[in-house]
């Protein structure tokens, strides 16, 4: 790992990207996450790689599946309405299997909304905001440094279960500058050979790969879609990651992802100096969601308390973890209002009297 620099959310993304192996990036300017296009128009060029502003996001998701197509590490990056826009894109490369990397830096919505930063977008990014029964990895990452280690394992996860994978950051991370530690470069060299289903060019010596999600046969489609069920069910059992804050002995669990679990730690130390044991559990991969280890706390806990920066959307995972057998209250701002340890604090309070 280098020594320690001072940089931006964004571009801390895009450094990572780079050093994970990426060459190719294709996307459009959309706050706040512009300065990730920007970084990667600068350093591609410098690495030999390509960089392409698209015309729109749903032509960069398109490009991004071209692009995925030859077997190279790809990526784009956008925010909320841009998002959306590639839905129809992602559905795709998901049914053709094509391993890419996608970044979500959140801002308020719905509709255009505004420009600060939110965790709205939940819904559309754990339980498919496209078409067809597909899954993302979806990781929502609480710093920086995170974010970079995320970014980074992303592409390998990406390769090993040729999938898209998504970093769903909000626009308090991708704005925000943290000291980070960067690793090395990674060998181009040492990827997952992709030759036996990419297309990298017959020399004339085989047959030509077809790589598409068509299939007019309805007993086909569903054997396709049997397959990749059974890879989902592998990234459940395999890939799950989480925080545990304080909560060995927490009869409160505060529930929270993303710079909202930094917050949350805060207030469960708060909660503490008043005699209210409170821990946090912190998902760090939404999906695979943490089903499991969060329901283990159901023994010990009174109360669970899950606080987002949303009308409450990760409140029907933590629900469905809980399976009703302890209380789920929640707090929530919305529209890009940040929520403050003090006043999350005032509403646990409220909760356990």
């Amino acid at each position: 790992m280098s020594e320690k620099v001072m940089v931006k959310g964004t571009e801390a993304i895009g450094e990572a990207a780079l050093r994970a192996g990426c060459r190719h990036y294709f996307g459009y300017p959309i706050t706040p996450q512009s300065e990730l296009t920007e970084y990667m128009a600068r350093r591609l060029p410098e690495l030999e790689g390509v960089f392409l502003q698209a015309e729109s996001e749903v032509s960069a998701v398109n490009m991004i599946y071209g692009g995925a197509c030859t077997g190279k590490r790809v990526m784009t990056s956008t925010s909320s309405p841009g998002f959306s826009l590639m839905q129809e894109g992602m559905s795709y490369i998901a049914g053709a299997e094509l391993p890419s990397v996608f970044v979500n830096v959140v801002r308020g919505g719905p509709g255009l909304g505004d420009i600060q930063p939110a965790q709205c977008d939940y819904f559309q990014a754990t339980k498919g905001g496209g078409h067809g029964d597909y899954r993302l990895v979806v990781y929502g990452p609480e710093s920086l440094q995170e974010a970079v280690e995320l970014t980074i394992k992303s592409f390998d996860i990406a390769d090993k279960y040729r999938n898209p994978v998504l970093i769903l950051a909000d626009g308090m991370l991708g704005q925000m500058m943290e000291p980070v530690s960067f690793p090395e470069f990674k060998d181009l060299n040492s990827f997952v050979d992709h030759s036996d289903w990419a297309m990298v060019g017959t020399k004339m010596e085989r047959d030509a790969h077809r790589v598409t999600s068509f299939n007019i046969d309805p007993y086909g489609l569903e054997k396709m879609n049997i397959k990749f069920q059974k890879k989902y069910k592998e990234i459940v059992e395999n890939e799950k990651m989480y925080e545990e804050y304080m909560l060995d002995d927490a009869e409160v669990v505060i529930v929270a992802y993303g710079t909202i679990g930094r917050i949350a730690k805060s207030v469960a130390k708060m909660a503490r100096e008043k005699g209210i044991k409170a821990g946090v559990f912190r998902p760090i991969t939404l999906w695979p969601y943490p089903y499991e280890a969060l329901a283990k706390h159901t023994d010990k806990a009174n109360m669970f308390f899950t606080v987002e920066m949303s009308a409450g959307q990760m409140i029907e995972d933590v629900k469905l973890a809980v399976n009703g057998k302890k209380p789920v209250e929640f707090y929530g701002r919305m529209g890009g209002v940040v929520p403050t340890p003090g006043e999350i604090f005032a509403k646990l309070m409220e909760l356990v009297k």
